[in-house]
């Protein structure tokens, strides 16, 4: 792999695009309007086209104002629409941009003798090319596309600076904001004019399909590692970061392990494989929401609850077997339907906690310290059942399967309301003694 100059400006110019997306996701995201990147990406083009059938140039200032015009314009119809024709935004959103990009189509067919469009431009871009078209910055030849985009991104970086508040406000709770006196209509345009500017600005060098993937993955992904916004905001940046780096070095290597030496595919496409593979392990990783650790959350919960169970279950047979009983991995099969794995390893983590001994021959037999934490188990078991039976008057054959569920979030201070609210009762509905703390 030879690394050229040339390579290092594209995945510039492709972080200052993904920075600047990503910057507006994390709103766009929490508003739940993540696909107005997509929506406005595809009705710019009536924009572009009448900006060449007005100015008859293509030059990149008119056919900028041209684009931004309609994708501010896309925002202010889908908001329209929603609003006074009762129709579900993501509804009102595919009939605007639908609307837009078939008028654009036919302006773009009227004018087809006289410009040239590119489906592949429109798709990913030419951000390979884009540092070939160089102007100088302070003596230094640099790619337009860069500065452009270097402006754009101080705008949004500014703006989300100076009206964080604002921002953060309106976007989750639009009441509350217009009642702090933040107008969240204004709000929701300004974001809307910047999500345009942004999409139109990054169109013509990443296309458009990097650009709805940095408008939605970088903040989707950064949602499923934190409930923080500021934390959230520095997530969705470094992954947008990351997607550019790996996107073009990517680009240059992936096709080398398919026998395509000396080739190379579109960096744009490539970002936003990337992107969408590190979507793919925040979905399946992250911390707090993805679904191997809830998946772990839950074998937890369920793996306390049957070693709460096991100690309740011994609890009640040593309240007829004053010699107290041993338990072996069967018994727990046969009496509580649990299959011998999960009960091997239950038992075992009880005599690791010290609630259970070990014998020799292999059965367990309680602690005191797993006696007093059964006997407050069933105490919280018994006093839910009075109650239920008292105050809800359900009968004493109904109240057992919703106190075996209530018993395991039951804590001290609960436990003394409870017995307050039943006045300290000494037996529960069925007759058995309630266990003195």
């Amino acid at each position: 792999m030879n690394w050229m100059m040339i390579d290092t400006w594209t995945v510039i110019a492709g972080m200052l695009s993904a920075l600047s997306c990503a910057l507006l996701g994390n709103f766009l995201v929490l508003r739940r309007m993540s696909l107005m990147g997509d929506a406005i990406s595809h009705a710019v083009l009536p924009g572009l086209a009448i900006a060449f059938f007005v100015t008859g140039t293509r030059d990149s200032f008119p056919m900028f104002l041209g684009a931004s015009v309609v994708g501010v314009a896309t925002a202010v119809f889908t908001q329209w629409i929603s609003h006074f024709g009762k129709v579900e935004e993501g509804a009102a959103m595919g009939v605007v941009f639908t609307t837009l990009f078939a008028i654009g189509l036919i302006l773009i067919v009227h004018a087809a003798d006289h410009v040239d469009l590119d489906p592949g431009c429109v798709l990913y871009g030419t951000l390979a090319l884009t540092p070939l078209n160089t102007t100088t910055v302070w003596g230094f030849d640099v790619p337009r596309v860069v500065v452009s985009l270097g402006a754009v991104l101080a705008l949004n970086a500014i703006t989300l600076s100076l009206l964080y508040k604002e921002f953060k406000i309106s976007a989750f709770d639009p009441d509350l904001s217009t009642t702090l006196g933040i107008h969240s209509g204004l709000m929701h345009y300004l974001l809307m004019g910047l999500v345009a500017v942004t999409t139109v600005a990054s169109f013509e060098s990443v296309g458009s399909i990097l650009v709805i993937a940095m408008l939605i993955v970088p903040g989707a992904a950064a949602f499923m590692f934190t409930d923080r916004l500021p934390v959230m905001i520095g997530l969705s940046l470094v992954i947008a970061v990351l997607c550019a780096g790996f996107g073009h070095l990517g680009a240059i290597v992936v096709p080398g392990w398919f026998g395509f030496e000396g080739t190379s595919t579109s960096s744009a496409g490539m970002m936003a494989v990337v992107a969408g593979l590190i979507f793919v392990v925040a979905v399946v990783a992250a911390p707090r929401y993805g679904i191997v650790t809830k998946f772990v959350h839950r074998w937890q919960i369920s793996m306390t609850i049957l070693r709460e169970d096991i100690l309740g279950l011994i609890y009640r047979l040593e309240e007829h077997d004053v010699t107290g009983p041993t338990v072996v991995p069967g018994m727990l099969k046969d009496a509580m339907g649990v299959n011998q794995l999960y009960s091997k390893f239950s038992l075992w983590s009880l005599a690791r906690a010290g609630q259970l001994r070990r014998k020799d021959d292999g059965a367990y037999r309680i602690t005191s310290d797993g006696r007093d934490s059964a006997r407050l188990l069933v105490r919280s078991h018994r006093l839910w059942e009075t109650y239920l039976h008292h105050h809800l008057h359900l009968a004493p054959d109904h109240v057992h399967p919703t106190a075996e569920q209530l018993e395991h979030i039951t804590d001290a201070r609960m436990r003394e309301e409870l017995e307050v609210d039943t006045d300290q009762p000494s037996k529960d509905p069925h007759g058995r003694e309630i266990p003195r703390t």
